[in-house]
This record gives structure tokens, sequence and C-alpha cells, in this order.
């Protein structure tokens, strides 16, 4: 359908060197994420369709377009429900049934392509990707108990998205959250005070959870305590008679970010649960869920730099200023340049988590890697999106551009799974009780050496500093140390920016901000976008 384009004779003035507004398929335009999935009909198919102009609205309408709880119904029975702008809806079925969930588990992909399709969608509306993040996440969680694994693992891979009311051996496709963490523990999980009594063939859970994003799924990992200890159980939000279950939504976070997502504090009050895995060790059960939902917030920052960066190349092409286009003006190339490399590097190492995901001889460099890949992204990805912004000036700063979506959502994914102390010491663990972890690892660096003496040079000066583990003091250090100069190896290995990458982040001497190197070549850095 052709679209009518807006007037730009506006009778008191004529609108002109203002870029058309960006719409892109971030599959076609992606020549590093293409060089790793290769060709994929089913990709170029999701890329197409999100870069239409009705996705992009209905994206736009599910993030203005705010969820609404309904706690009770006019008769003031119990509800405990959120309604959604149609728009959420059409993406959770475009993400569904293109095997956000199921790709990876079901024969047709591999972990690397479900982290295409999280890559892809995070540049549209990172705030969905969340209910579909868990429902991928705990599939293999499911595996602890073989008969909850043969009612949910085949409706959790369905590739169909249905949010009718109604209990799992009604529906073709279902939807599974995760609610771990309570008020007075946060992300120590075995300070939980929620307590899990017998119930014939199931349990009565009777407590709170502080953080429940997602409410509408179709079941619930979750922690309780027994007498045997922290026990992991799964919560279906229908029951077979028909009835709901006693699941009550208090309210709903008012967060900076990540505004289509629903997320609640919730009440166990005699709620139904049926136990997963043995009683005492739910921390166990349940990490194999964490570990996989850590992919996708490794994922999703590269998602969100990749669309800022778009927007901001976008402009600098399409905009002049003091008679040249912006894109050559030589401090701005500078800046777009840096913001390449800073893209692409997030890319590149994500999708090497992602095939170490697919290899389970690589499980220990999967752990230890998603970890610092985590952690560095993360970090680096407000600093990044907040550049983005200001290529294009005051026009960055509005919300008729994705820019401050992108940016308000940036530090979500570095909190969520484990904020940064955490993640350090997830690391600084792993590297203390897992030899194969580190061994791994080290020789994934090891393999980059002699491709670029100034890699070589940093990767001596990591280990000399540190031959062993580090005060926990220095953990922060350490790991962005240590991912960066994984980002290096997996740069030389697949991108032909390494050099430029290696350059700004281990070479050279530089600044502290983006675009603050010394003057090359940008041309073969730019041209990657």
């Amino acid at each position: 359908m052709t679209h009518a384009a807006p007037r730009s004779d506006l009778g008191t003035h004529e609108v002109f060197n203002q870029p058309d507004t960006l719409l892109r398929d971030p599959w076609a335009d992606d020549v590093a994420l293409k060089s790793i999935l290769g060709a994929d009909p089913g990709l170029a198919a999701l890329g197409a369709a999100l870069g239409t102009r009705e996705m992009r609205e209905a994206a736009r309408d599910a993030q203005t377009c705010l969820p609404q709880l309904r706690a009770f119904d006019r008769h003031g029975r119990r509800l405990d429900e959120v309604h959604f702008h149609p728009g959420y809806h059409q993406l959770m079925t475009l993400g569904l049934e293109a095997g956000y969930a199921a790709t990876a588990w079901d024969g047709t992909g591999s972990h690397l392509r479900h982290a295409a399709i999280n890559y892809m969608l995070s540049q549209v509306e990172p705030g969905v990707c969340c209910p579909m993040t868990m429902t991928y996440a705990g599939f293999p969680a499911l595996s602890a108990d073989p008969v909850l694994a043969a009612v949910w693992q085949p409706r959790l891979t369905a590739r169909a998205y249905d949010p009718s009311r109604r209990s799992v051996d009604q529906k073709q496709a279902v939807t599974l959250g995760m609610a771990m963490t309570e008020k007075q523990g946060g992300s120590d999980v075995r300070a939980n005070s929620t307590r899990a009594v017998r119930d014939g063939e199931g349990y009565r859970l009777h407590g709170h959870k502080w953080f429940c994003s997602a409410p509408m799924c179709d079941g619930f990992l979750t922690l309780a305590q027994t007498e045997a200890g922290i026990t992991c159980f799964l919560v279906p939000r229908w029951l077979p008679d028909g009835t709901r279950n006693a699941f009550n939504i208090l309210r709903l976070k008012d967060k900076l970010g990540n505004k289509a997502n629903a997320s609640s504090e919730i009440e166990y009050d005699g709620t139904y649960a049926q136990r997963l895995g043995e009683e005492g060790r739910g921390v166990q059960t349940i990490i194999e869920m964490v570990h996989h939902t850590r992919l996708d917030t490794a994922m999703a920052p590269a998602g969100l730099m990749r669309a800022a960066l778009a927007e901001a190349v976008h402009w600098a092409r399409g905009r002049t200023t003091f008679q040249r286009k912006l894109i050559d003006q030589p401090m701005m190339r500078a800046v777009l340049a840096d913001l390449v490399l800073e893209s692409e590097s997030a890319l590149l190492l994500a999708l090497d988590v992602a095939r170490a995901f697919d290899d389970p001889d690589k499980r220990p460099y999967a752990r230890l890697s998603v970890a610092l890949a985590k952690f560095l992204s993360n970090k680096r990805a407000p600093g990044m999106i907040y550049e983005c912004m200001e290529c294009l000036g005051g026009m960055g700063y509005v919300e008729d551009t994705p820019l401050p979506m992108l940016y308000r959502e940036a530090p979500l994914n570095s909190i969520w799974e484990g904020s940064g102390n955490v993640i350090c010491l997830d690391i600084l663990r792993t590297l203390n009780r897992e030899p194969e972890a580190a061994a791994q690892l080290n020789a994934r660096l090891d393999a980059a050496r002699g491709l670029d003496p100034r890699f070589d040079a940093a990767l001596a000066t990591h280990r000399d500093r540190w031959p062993g583990l580090p005060p926990e003091g220095e953990a922060r250090w350490f790991a962005e140390s240590l991912a960066t100069l994984l980002s290096g190896a997996v740069m030389l290995a697949d991108s032909p920016i390494a050099g430029e990458f290696i350059d700004a982040r281990m070479g050279s001497a530089r600044g502290s901000v983006m675009g603050a190197t010394g003057v090359y070549d940008t041309a073969q850095v730019l041209a990657r976008v």
C-alpha cells in the first residue's frame, strides 16, 4: 500500500534539510548479523515485517498506550488481569510465530538463531521480549519434572500466541514467566520468606514477590520455602476446573522504561503450585532458566545500540550543516565510527556466546562468557545510545524519535538477572569453581594471539596484573578488562574492522568519550552501516 507523503510546504515555511523518518529492515541492512547467520528465509521474513510502517506503529502504540491493571470486576470479585493495547499482541504474535521461544528447542534452529530474533525485536519494541525470553528460558528448567515437561514444553514451543484465560490443558500455546525476588532479599533469594505447604499432590503458597514481570503469562516458576529449604514451584495462572488461581496482582510498577511490558508486585494467598525438582534445591532448578535469560540480557543491548546507531547514521547522511553533509564532517565521522565499533563488537560478542550455548562441550565457556558479555555490553549501552541521541541534536531528545525509548531501556538488562556487582561475583565464582570454564576462555583468548600485536600486549598486561583471581574490590576492573579482551578475540575472528576496534579499545592513546580518538581512515568502519 502506498503511504501518502506528509506536506513539506506549510505556507509559512518549507520543511527541508530534514531526513525522512527511518523505516529499516533490521535483517537486510545488517552485514555483521548476516555474516554470522548466513542465508535464513525465516529471519529475512521477520526483518521485513519489523521494517513495515504497521509494525512500527504497533510498537509505538504498545509503548505509549500502557498496560492497565484490572484487579477486580464491577462486583468486587478478583480478576487480576492486565490489559494491553492490540499493538502489544501484534508483536507477541509476530515474535512467537517467528520462533522466538521455539527455535532453540524444536529442532528447526539454534540458540544462535534465537539470539538473532531477540536482537532484531529489541530494535523495534524491547518490552515484548521479556515474556518471550522467559518462555524460551523456562523450557530447559521444566525438564526437572518429566510429567510437567510433557504438559508444558510442547506448548512453550508451539510457535503461536494465545492470550486467552484458559488452563494449559485447553491451549495450544502458552507463555511462562518467573517470580523470584522479594522485598527483603532482592538477588539474595535464599532470604525468601514465601512458604509452601503440601496440599494433596500439590502445594499451597503463602507470601509475596516484589518483581513479577509479564503477569499475564500462563504459568510462573517461583521459589518458596519448604522444610527442606528453598524449592522451585510451577504456578499456573488458570486452573483446569475453570477457576483462577489465587495470584493477587497488587500493582504495576511505574518503571523508567520497558513500558510496554507490565511488571508487577504480587501476593500468593493459598496459591496452588506444583513442585519442580527436588525439595531444598530450588536455586539449582531455576538456575537453568536464569542461565538462558542471561543470554538475552547479553544480546538485547546490542539490539538497542544497533537501533540507535541506525538513527544517528541516517540523520548524518541526510542532514547538511555548514555546507557539508554531517556524515562528511571530520568530528562527526570520528564519533560515528566509534559508535559502529561499539555496536558491532557487542553484537559479535553476544553471537559468539550464543554459539557456545549450542555446543554442549562449551557449556563452561557459555556460563562464563555470557556473564562477561552481559556485564560489558550493558555498561557500555547507555553512554553509547546517548551519543547517538546527541548526533541528532535536539531532535534526538524528543519522543518523536525512538532514541528516548532506547535510552530509557538501556539500563534494564544490566539490572535484570543480576546487576553489575552480582555478575562480577558470579564471574569470580565460576573461575574459582569451574576450572574448565577458565581453560576454555583462555583457549579462546590464546587463539587470537599473533593476529594483532596490540591485542597481544593488552592480553599480557591483563595477565601480568591478575595472574590469579583479583581481590573482590577489583572485580569490576577485572571483568571489564577480560570482557574487552574477549570482544577483541571475537572481532579478530569475525569482523573486517577488528583492527580499528583493537586500536580504539586497547591500542592507541585516546580520550574516554566517543570519538575522542586519533585521526584515521573511517571509511571502512562507516561502510558497515
